[in-house]
């Protein structure tokens, strides 16, 4: 008797044609005491996809929107950068190799697609190079909501 396949949650959506570029957590570090420098407004966010996986905590201030449901969130996503005049975008998972990266490319298609009706963002997304665990390998608890240095510890 033949197993059933199972399909993967992205599989029922289009494929990503974009390929984001990475940003390294020195370079988001660097965004971060940037802003403290100068007390200009945020000008980045930050999205964990991350969804049963969302343990030890999360960089500072990110936003978790679920892979799993992120692609019917695009366009209020859009509209809300657009309002609050946020110039990039940095997407991150667990360790930026799966998730973090397919929700990256499908938020450069979005943009890309409504700019051909007219609509044009100036909207930079990026992937977080290494994800949290990269993060965390880097800067530990630093600049992080919720830092649980024991759940981190399965990682070193």
């Amino acid at each position: 008797m033949a197993e059933a396949k199972t399909e993967n949650w992205w599989d029922a959506l289009p494929a990503p044609r974009a390929k984001c570029s990475e940003m390294t957590a020195d370079e988001l570090m660097k965004c971060f005491d940037d802003m403290d420098l100068t007390n200009d407004p945020r000008s980045f966010l930050l999205i964990d996809v991350r969804r049963n996986d969302w343990e030890g905590g999360t960089i500072k201030a990110s936003l978790n929107l679920p892979a799993q449901s992120f692609y019917q969130s695009r366009k209020i996503l859009l509209d809300l950068c657009d309002r609050a005049s946020i110039k990039q975008v940095i997407f991150y998972c667990g360790s930026s190799s799966g998730r973090g990266p397919r929700c990256a490319n499908w938020m450069q298609d979005y943009v890309e697609d409504v700019s051909k009706f007219g609509r044009n963002s100036n909207l930079k997304i990026l992937i977080l190079k290494g994800g949290i665990k990269g993060w965390v390998k880097e800067f530990e608890g630093s600049m992080m909501d919720g830092f649980e240095e024991k759940y981190w510890e399965q990682f070193k």
